[in-house]
């Protein structure tokens, strides 16, 4: 994100209200919570705010962030002039702050951002061709190694494509080094955090045209060519109105095999402010692969915005944008709002109140396992997943789970924001280990 005239942000899916409904999502049994993060935990999803260290210095600031949100992203503070201000001489204190406030909170946490064509370093305005080349995939290795293991998705490149109608790239110092600096970024984040979530992020993509378009190629040929990019950022700094085809746009991208995250969310104040924040949550709950929302501030008086785009005034006080988007966040339990949970004919492991199920990116002498627990027939409070390691292999590094033990069997449960999955639904947890990967099958056991 990044400052931007105000004609361009305003310009963003000017059209008709999305075509998105209550009658879009059935509502479900389980007991409605009362925070957005708890409220997006039921259906496998987080509810995050963009923040800076200095603002948890705040007391009023701080208890909204942390009593309502389950993720956070760095808005500033992990970007290239801030964590390398000199070249190869790195400062993260600033994002370690944030990174173990959110563990010490139970919150994921979004990486933001690695490469971007603003708020580059003096020193790296001034390079250019294989000399900014090699300085950029050295970032974008060292920044992704530091902090490897504690980041659930990282936006890899940041609007790297143009404004207006030809969906093109973006000219910046970053594109003058050849056009696969973009592939070469996801290969060296890869590479440096394989458990990590690889992104792309951009803005005025909120409904389908030739910039979202863009996009949409980019990524259908790297899923064609086996580039690693995991998902799509949208950031939906949205003015009074919303694409009619904001939700098929999301899916879309969906349908291509990525993740879709509304990255950097707030709208613009006045009658619609509410029923757009509303529309956007409903549109990602009826995207399967849509895993999350991140709101581009906490409240008003923090905001890049002069509009008063947030959910909590200036004062801390919920704004009826708030109510909008808790109640749509309860009226659903599962993965996917748009069609019932599947029909089982026996109940799965663990005595019938979850199951798991573990995939591998192996590589020699180490793994990161990615395990989905699915709740039965019934809402399920929280989970322990048990999984044997062979001999010799062990776990040294957990995210969305608590791990007990590193060898054996190793006994994984719950953090505080994906205990609770609806019926049917399922959350997903990960680590990293040496070794080889467990190839058994799980168990699991739920309250």
């Amino acid at each position: 994100m990044g400052i931007r005239p105000r004609t361009v942000l305003m310009s963003v899916a000017a059209g008709a209200a999305l075509l998105v409904s209550t009658a879009l999502v059935a509502p479900s049994a389980h007991a409605a919570a009362s925070t957005l993060g708890a409220a997006a935990a039921q259906s496998g999803r987080y509810f995050g705010a963009a923040t800076n260290s200095f603002q948890l210095s705040n007391s009023a600031y701080a208890t909204i962030l942390n009593r309502e949100f389950n993720s956070i992203v760095a808005e500033n503070e992990m970007k290239w002039y801030a964590n390398e201000p000199q070249q190869n001489s790195f400062s993260f204190s600033a994002g370690d702050r944030l990174v173990a406030h959110a563990r010490a909170n139970g919150m994921s946490v979004r990486g933001h951002t690695l490469l971007w064509h603003a708020q580059q370093p003096g020193w790296a305005q001034n390079l250019s061709g294989t000399a900014l080349r090699n300085a950029a995939i050295n970032h974008v290795t060292r920044v992704a190694t530091h902090y490897r293991g504690q980041i659930h998705s990282w936006d890899v490149v940041n609007e790297a494509f143009a404004d207006g109608g030809s969906g093109a790239r973006r000219d910046s110092n970053l594109q003058r080094t050849g056009n696969d600096w973009i592939e070469a970024a996801f290969r060296a984040a890869r590479a440096a955090d394989p458990g990590a979530k690889l992104c792309y992020n951009d803005y005025n993509t909120d409904g389908i045209n030739a910039k979202s378009t863009g996009i949409y190629n980019m990524v259908r040929d790297f899923k064609q060519r086996g580039v690693p990019i995991d998902c799509v950022g949208f950031q939906s700094h949205l003015g009074t109105t919303l694409a009619g085809d904001y939700q098929a746009n999301l899916q879309r991208f969906a349908d291509l095999g990525v993740d879709v995250q509304i990255t950097e969310l707030d709208v613009a104040q006045g009658p619609n402010q509410a029923s757009i924040y509303e529309r956007v949550t409903r549109a990602c709950l009826a995207v399967t692969r849509c895993t999350g929302i991140t709101v581009w501030g906490v409240w008003d008086a923090a905001s890049w915005r002069d509009d008063n785009p947030l959910l909590f005034d200036g004062n801390g006080n919920k704004k009826p944008a708030y109510t909008s988007v808790l109640n749509a966040l309860n009226s659903v339990s599962g993965p996917n709002p748009t069609t019932a949970p599947p029909t089982t004919t026996a109940p799965p492991p663990g005595g019938g109140a979850c199951s798991a199920s573990v995939s591998l990116n192996s590589w020699n002498g180490g793994f990161v396992a990615t395990v989905r627990v699915t709740a039965g027939s019934a809402a399920i409070r929280g989970w322990t997943v048990r999984i044997t390691l062979p001999g010799g292999a062990a776990v040294t590094g957990t995210w969305n789970a608590q791990a007990s033990g590193s060898t054996g069997t190793v006994s994984f449960g719950n953090v505080s924001y994906n205990g609770q999955v609806g019926a049917g639904g399922s959350t997903e947890f990960g680590f990293q280990g040496t070794g080889v990967g467990p190839s058994g099958t799980p168990t699991c056991t739920a309250t």
